[in-house]
């Protein structure tokens, strides 16, 4: 039972019960927590759509949200291998079905065999299925060119952001002046800001360059400096060059901070002439003193990529150069959640180790698989295409992952009613949009911005057929928001 002290309260005195637990008395860290891919704009979709089912009258006939990666959601269809490996994974009794490749069967009787009582029902270990740990250093092992990688050092988890979660809970520590300091970039993911509000932690905000398409500048970083840096997925997500990473590198070895890389999008790389470089490849080979020492923990998830299986909540986090003792504490703190959804590890062991040339299935897998990439690159150039077009609208080039961050003008007049409503301009400007086109973006304010400028982000996940059209439809209500508050 979780007790509560303090004085009896007035309600109390007058014979009345009161809530034990009321906005005054509960964590007052869960009340700063925001997170704006899923906010209030989010849940006026939600109330839109319901609108609609009951028959009330919108401009609009469906509402499409644009706020979140959630590629199925939008249509992507499921890779067809991981699908049926799952399948007989989760009903074993389709083993004997002639509808399934025998590599399949194959996959899957090898995932059952390491399951508790051969049943993804079982619990795993909190740090997920051994033989699982160990296809993912095999995957992280071909990915980096031949540069080992531990099973031990290997965690899997509840998706990529349980993972982070966890790190950022071994980083926190202190009080007051002393309190340990997050690097976040700016446009930032809001997990980040979520999870370091929950946890007490002090934001420390560096910004990217808009105007160098998103470039990270390590000058910028020694301006923000504090006890921790998060480099990963800001929310525009450009492909970051080798040496930007290496530069990154040495000013955390420098700083003595704690280096954690979200690469999350490592599949999804569209620019010509950009390339996935590992934040543990490049560490590993700049040599001493920066690959025995610099402290560095990477995540990958099956969310993204061309799997898009964001359900699953599959991913892991791998950690190099960390202090074994803290390792330890890295264990037990999982433990207290059990485990990581063994459905999940199952998803995530075919995503490292798909299916191999000679296999039946290596055909049909990877023409699916390329499908959905090449999908993916054409639709980041439409939408740059389109939002360049627009007057009073500025979209760099989407280099990788699926979502485009466009800067948008918005007239004075419209700055001066938002304030006038207690709302940021672009959340004014996004609130007008869903209400008036049902299409949902998130305000550029949920993901920090330069102070004075106004932008929103939106996924590129929406099918082509619809993705235009709503590219236009964008483009079009901005100018018409424009000239009503011009």
């Amino acid at each position: 039972m979780a007790l509560r002290a303090g004085n009896q309260s007035q309600a109390t005195r007058n014979g009345l019960k009161e809530k034990v637990l009321t906005l005054d008395t509960m964590n007052p860290c869960v009340q700063r927590v925001e997170y704006a891919v899923r906010g209030p704009i989010v849940l006026r979709a939600l109330e839109l759509e319901q609108e609609l089912r009951q028959g009330v009258k919108k401009p609009f006939t469906e509402v499409i949200r644009a706020n979140i990666g959630d590629a199925q959601a939008m249509g992507q269809k499921p890779i067809t291998f991981l699908r049926q490996v799952l399948a007989l994974c989760v009903n074993p009794d389709l083993l004997s079905s002639p509808n399934f490749p025998d590599d399949a069967k194959k996959r899957a009787e090898r995932i059952l065999q390491v399951c508790g009582g051969h049943s993804l029902g079982a619990y795993s270990i909190s740090s997920g299925i051994q033989l699982i740990r160990e296809d993912v250093a095999r995957y992280i092992e071909r990915r980096d060119g031949g540069i080992p990688a531990d099973p031990n050092n290997i965690f899997l988890s509840t998706g990529a952001s349980d993972a982070i979660v966890t790190v950022l809970k071994l980083l926190v520590s202190g009080e007051g002046p002393t309190r340990t300091g997050v690097l976040i970039p700016i446009p930032q993911y809001p997990l980040y800001s979520a999870a370091l509000a929950e946890l007490d932690a002090v934001q420390v905000d560096y910004y990217l360059d808009e105007e160098r398409i998103w470039a990270l500048d390590v000058a910028e970083l020694r301006r923000s400096v504090r006890q921790a840096l998060c480099p990963g997925q800001p929310a525009p997500r450009q492909v970051q060059t080798r040496e930007c990473i290496e530069a990154v590198i040495r000013f955390a070895f420098e700083e003595r901070l704690f280096l954690l890389a979200d690469e999350v999008y490592q599949d999804n790389v569209y620019a010509e002439g950009s390339q996935f470089h590992s934040f543990k490849k490049v560490l590993t080979e700049m040599g001493p003193p920066y690959a025995g020492q610099q402290e560095l923990a990477s995540f990958h998830s099956a969310s993204k990529g061309y799997m898009g299986e964001c359900g699953f909540r599959a991913g892991y986090v791998e950690v190099v150069n960390m202090d074994a003792a803290v390792q330890q504490q890295m264990v037990k703190l999982m433990s207290v959640r059990l485990c990581p959804p063994v459905p999940g590890q199952a998803l995530l062991d075919l995503v490292v180790s798909p299916p191999a040339p000679s296999d039946p299935s290596f055909a049909q897998f990877q023409a699916e698989k390329q499908a959905v990439l090449a999908e993916l690159a054409a639709k980041a150039k439409l939408t740059e295409q389109v939002f360049n077009e627009a007057p009073g609208i500025r979209c760099n080039p989407v280099q990788g992952a699926m979502y485009s961050f466009p800067r948008v003008q918005l007239p004075p007049r419209a700055v001066q009613r938002a304030q006038e409503l207690g709302l940021a301009p672009d959340m004014f400007f996004c609130l007008r949009l869903l209400e008036e086109t049902g299409i949902c973006v998130v305000p550029g304010s949920g993901f920090g911005q330069q102070e004075g400028t106004y932008h929103f982000r939106m996924t590129i996940l929406p099918p082509m057929e619809k993705l235009r059209p709503l590219l236009e439809k964008l483009s079009g209500f901005h100018a018409k928001f424009t000239r009503e508050y011009s």
